[in-house]
Formats: structure tokens, sequence, C-alpha cells
């Protein structure tokens, strides 16, 4: 924990993140300020005007904001935007909540990151720290933001997930664990369409660690297992493996079980009990076991939460049956490795609905599992000639829509009994919807008001 080292603080960025870190700057007594180009929600308004913080919303304040000593940046604002520009020419420091939060507390930190299953995982570790009965803290891109947990309510332990973009501001803090999942392609507009800029990003995670933390990782990952060559790790390892290997700290032995090495009293979890299906969901389930052994949970509460978890939303959400088609809504699936593991896990024939935003996707990585598993697609989003151009002709329909409520009812029109109808879109959602939370709720509320025909 330090001190402060600086007088002025400006947060840019008005919503959980940056209202949780001017909350925090302001309890610790500092001169804060929060701006947001945007518009700010009125309960975050609310917040800040409890707080007597000072506030803007709507533009950036060139004058105000390079006058700060150091500024807080929400993950959303990328490193390019004008007014970060105008800040490094004046050599004024930038950097993350969370960089900023962990100045102020002692707590144990589990960080999990990845292109994909970090929310998932995030969630599945606080849920077994929750069943042990650790003071824990979710935080990051999942529940409330760290800085104002630090500021006002305290924790023993943290769970957060972090994407690369808050990565990309952290420099002094520490993750006693540190997870990292998989890295595929993602987000490479913000970095410069380069595959190493993304990976140096994600790797940030292990930065600071010594001896006494551990690094949790899929051995399996080409990516991973390349960018591990060129660096020395000083944590503990724990790696993790799709199939049977002695040496890993986690593995699937040839009987299809999950195995945990926990002391010299292995935990073993048939893969069928886990609450959470599908080969990925396994893959999440060994972190979060590790996660929880590192910090001595008994193994039969490790085993009961890993079995009785519920699904996140909008993740492989099951939403309902309708004439004997199942409606199944994982929107969180923005890249085309996420809609790989929710295909990976299907049992059935699929419709699929994909579409939005592309972020320069290649959809080659999917292109067996829609040959042998989906029988239709239906495009969603405002420019759909890229699915198009990809998947006409490889299966027997591809149709467009540019409502949920189109899509779904294309679906209902498309799918017969035994079917799943998948909302696993590829892409961002930005271009017919607020967000994925959006694009998701939509889903579930069009296929809520459907009723059974017969």
């Amino acid at each position: 924990m330090t001190t402060n080292i600086s007088r002025r603080i400006v947060i840019l960025g008005g919503g959980e993140s940056g209202v949780g870190a001017a909350i925090l700057s302001h309890t610790k007594g500092y001169d804060t300020f929060l701006s947001d180009s945007g518009t700010i929600s009125p309960k975050y308004k609310s917040r800040l005007d409890e707080s007597g913080i000072e506030w803007e919303e709507g533009k950036h304040s060139v004058e105000r904001i390079l006058c700060a000593d150091e500024v807080i940046k929400s993950p959303g604002i990328p490193n390019d935007a004008p007014i970060i520009e105008k800040l490094r020419s004046k050599n004024i420091p930038v950097i993350s909540e969370i960089e900023f939060a962990g100045r102020f507390t002692n707590a144990k930190m589990v960080c999990i990151t990845g292109s994909n299953g970090k929310t998932t995982t995030t969630m599945l570790t606080y849920h077994i720290l929750k069943e042990a009965g650790i003071d824990v803290g979710l935080a990051g891109n999942v529940g409330r933001s760290l800085a104002l947990q630090v500021a006002i309510e305290p924790h023993d332990v943290y769970v957060i997930e972090l994407s690369s973009f808050q990565l990309d501001n952290m420099y002094d803090f520490k993750a006693n664990i540190a997870v990292l999942l998989n890295i595929t392609p993602d987000h490479l507009d913000r970095y410069d369409h380069k595959m190493e800029n993304y990976v140096a990003a994600k790797f940030r995670i292990l930065q600071n660690q010594t001896g006494e933390d551990s690094f949790i990782f899929w051995e399996n990952d080409p990516i991973i297992a390349a960018q591990l060559k060129r660096l020395k790790i000083e944590a503990k390892m724990y790696p993790f493996s799709e199939e049977y290997d002695p040496d890993a700290a986690a593995y699937i032995d040839p009987q299809g079980e999950m195995v945990l090495k926990k002391g010299g009293d292995n935990l073993v979890i048939d893969k069928n009990d886990l609450a959470l299906k599908g080969l990925h969901n396994v893959f999440n389930s060994m972190a979060a076991g590790l996660s929880a052994s590192i910090l001595d949970i008994k193994k039969d509460v490790i085993r009961h939460a890993l079995e009785d978890f519920e699904a996140v939303e909008h993740r492989l959400e099951y939403v309902k049956t309708v004439d004997g088609v199942r409606y199944v809504n994982d929107s969180k699936a923005t890249n085309v490795n996420s809609c790989w593991y929710a295909l990976e896990s299907m049992t059935t024939p699929v419709v699929l609905i994909l579409g939005g935003k592309d972020k320069g996707n290649d959809y080659s990585e999917i292109e067996k599992f829609v040959k042998d598993k989906v029988k239709a697609i239906v495009c969603l989003g405002v420019d759909n000639r890229k699915l198009h151009s990809f998947f006409d002709g490889k299966i027997p329909v591809v149709e467009d829509a540019s409502s949920m409520a189109e899509a779904v009812e294309k679906c209902r029109n498309l799918a017969s009994e035994g079917d799943t109808v998948l909302l696993s879109p590829c892409c961002a959602s930005f271009d017919l919807f607020k967000s994925y939370e959006d694009r998701g709720c939509q889903f579930k509320e069009c296929v809520n008001a459907l009723n059974d025909s017969k």
C-alpha cells in the first residue's frame, strides 16, 4: 500500500470504473475531477453528487484535465484518443482504475484474463471462495468497481476480470494469482492490427509477480506456449491441459474425469458432473479450481461449488424450449473463438444467429463446426456481406434479419423439434444494439414471447 503521490486527480469516464475511482480518490483526500465526453447515467451522477465530487459530461474541458498530476482512464477510451495524446505530450501519467485501487489495499488479488472464458472463470472462482466463507469481492469487468470496494467495503481477497484494455494502463499493480485462459485474435483494431501487441497486453498480467505468486495457464494454447519460451517467469507455474498430462496441475484423464492436483490428494470430478457443460467450461473449471486450491480451499468445497454453479448471463444461457426447440443466448460471444466453443458444446442440429460489427473476423475457425452442426444461419447485422461471402453455399440456408424480432421469427420457421437456436454472433453488438447485454436481453424477450404452436 502506498501513500498519496499526486495532488490533483482527473478521471476520464463516468461509468462504474470511473465513478469508483473518483470516490476512492476523494476519500483519500485528492482534489478530484471527473470528465465524460458522453452522458453520465443518473445513478452515477447521484453518487458523485452525494460524495461532493465535481464532474462534467458531454465534453472534456482540456485546460482542467491538463492540470492534473495524474489521470485515471476508463478502459473504453483508446490510448490514441485526442485527449490521451494531449496528456502524453505533457508527460502526465495515465493509469487504470485497477492500478489506482491497488495502491490502497493489501488484499490478495486473483486476476483473470484471456480472449474467451474470463467472465465465467471469474464468476466461478468468486463462487467457490464465497462458498468457502472467504471475505471476497468481485471486480473488474464484472461486479462493482474495485476502487469503490476498496474505498467503502474492503475485502480480504478480490477476484478480478481484466481485459487487455485494463492491463494496458497497469504498471505497479501485482496479481497474487494470475490466470491466462487463452489468446486468440480480438480487439486488434486497438493494437495497430498487430497480434504481437495484443499478446503483450495479455501477458502484462504477469508483471511484478515474484516467486511467492502463482501463474495458471492453458498449456495447450499455441500462442501462450510460444510467448512463454521468450519470457522468464518468476511465479510458480500451474499449467492445465485438455488431455492427460501428469506434469500439469490439472488435466482431463482418459476416463473423461477432470483432475486437480491438490497436495498429495487429488480432486477428481467427472466432467459430466460439472455445472457448466462443454470443453471450454472444463477449462474454466480447472482454472477456477486451481485458483481455489492455491488459496487452500478444501477440495469438498471446490467440488460442490463446481457442481452447483449457475451459468453466467449471456454465456450459453438456456432461455426456453418452444415446440421442442431449445433457445440459447450466447450474446457474449463477440469473437469467432467464443462461437467455436459454443458450437463445440452443441449436441443437436443448430440454427445459428451470427452478425454485428465485424472486428476483422476469420470465420474459417468455425467452418467445420458450421458444416457439421449448423442447418441454417440467420445474419443479424447492418452489413452482412462478409458473412454471406464466407458461408453461402456451405450450408443450405443463409438468411438476413435487420432486428432481433425478425431474427427470432426466422429461426422459429427454420428450426424443427430437437434443434437448438443459438445466438452466438461472433461480432460486437454496436451496429444494432447498445451492448452485448442489450442484444442478449432482446433475444430473451423475443424468445419468451413465443408460445408452443400446438
